[in-house]
């Protein structure tokens, strides 16, 4: 088997294996809700870091056969796994308007880096590592403040906190395509710098995604973490290892096209998650009667015409049927909702002295 061929194989299995340790994050997430970060007592945690694990090391494997523009495409494989994988294990079916822009996103992605040429293996030395990861420290730390502040609207704090995650799992791709060019046995000691950023970088986006999929469901965190990934380390490889798009200016057009497209998958799949909050919240806010239909504020008006047993004669003033001032015993309006009394206004009658009553036997 060829380097290349190998380079895809792995790629392919990486993206199963990040797609099951994604699905597995958002149903800890779903049940720790009070944890968002690293809910380190539930076992489902620790099979999700593991299942990332497996798929971080498959895929620095593939950096290490394929070149940068080939294996990062790939996986945007990910989400496409992920979406039918949640439905068959977990029974989370994602809807239409979901699907439609998970496929944008994938499609769009794929286009974009699969024009992106390549110039051969490059690295980086020791002054733009520096710059790249302290620029990426600033863009992360942008990002989570950003999230912050959108706390209310849960789908745009969980596209900005797994755009942080998409930016540390990027950028740990581009040091490890580093490390990998440049590592020599005869000096290991002189890569544990990057190594030590490559393992802070993996730890934050593994603790940013966990945290995006808290009150976010499945597809819009995944397919942002998913996209903004690869953009990242395609963007470095195209100002700092020599890379290009090909076919010149029609390549270039191309490509700004397919970023659209994917730009239109990740709006797509937000506005869903923001429409179903939306429909959650107007729901929560209807008040409904336990075992009946939903209660109104406004004062309940009865159209049941009112039927008393007909009282004894009496020498009080009576209206009705009832003694003048006295209030109607309370009267069911419809099953399952409260009993509303009714009180009679006040009206004057003349007295009962005057007005000759003849009985009979």
């Amino acid at each position: 088997m060829s380097g290349l061929a190998l380079s895809v194989l792995l790629s392919l299995v990486s993206a199963v294996a990040y797609a099951g340790g994604a699905i597995v994050q958002e149903r800890v997430a779903a049940g720790t809700p009070d944890q968002p970060y690293a809910p380190m007592r539930s076992p489902g945690w620790w099979a999700a870091v593991a299942l990332s694990g497996i798929g971080g090391l498959l895929h620095v494997v593939a950096l290490a056969y394929g070149p940068l523009s080939l294996v990062q495409p790939l996986g945007a494989l990910t989400i496409v796994f992920a979406l039918p994988m949640a439905a068959l294990f977990v029974r989370r079916r994602a809807g239409a308007t979901a699907w439609r822009g998970a496929i944008m996103a994938t499609v769009g992605l794929a286009g974009l880096l699969s024009l992106t040429g390549t110039a051969g293996s490059h690295s980086l030395d020791g002054t733009q590592r520096l710059v790249v990861a302290l620029a990426t420290a600033g863009g992360i730390a942008a990002l989570m403040a950003a999230a912050r502040a959108a706390h209310r609207h849960p789908a745009v704090r969980s596209a900005l906190l797994a755009g942080a995650a998409g930016v540390a799992f990027g950028v740990s791709s581009v040091f490890t395509k580093t490390v990998t060019v440049d590592w020599t046995a005869a000096s290991p000691t002189a890569e544990l710098p990057s190594l030590l950023v490559i393992a802070v970088l993996a730890a934050a986006g593994m603790l940013l995604s966990q945290a995006s999929y808290r009150g976010a469901g499945l597809a819009a965190p995944l397919a942002t973490l998913t996209v903004v990934n690869p953009v990242v380390a395609a963007a470095v490889g195209i100002t700092m290892f020599g890379e290009s798009f090909r076919y010149g200016t029609t390549g270039t057009v191309v490509a700004l096209a397919c970023g659209v497209v994917a730009a239109g998958g990740l709006i797509l799949l937000t506005t869903e998650r923001i429409a179903g909050d939306a429909k959650r919240q107007a729901g929560a806010t209807t008040p409904v009667a336990a075992g009946g239909p939903v209660v109104s504020a406004e004062p309940v008006v009865s159209a049941v015409p009112v039927i008393l047993a007909r009282p004894e004669v009496s020498a009080q003033p009576m209206v009705g049927g009832w003694p003048v001032g006295e209030p109607l015993p309370a009267v069911p309006v419809l099953p399952g909702l409260p009993v509303v009394p009714v009180v009679p206004a006040p009206v004057t009658v003349p007295s009962t002295a005057a007005i000759p009553v003849s009985l009979r036997s």
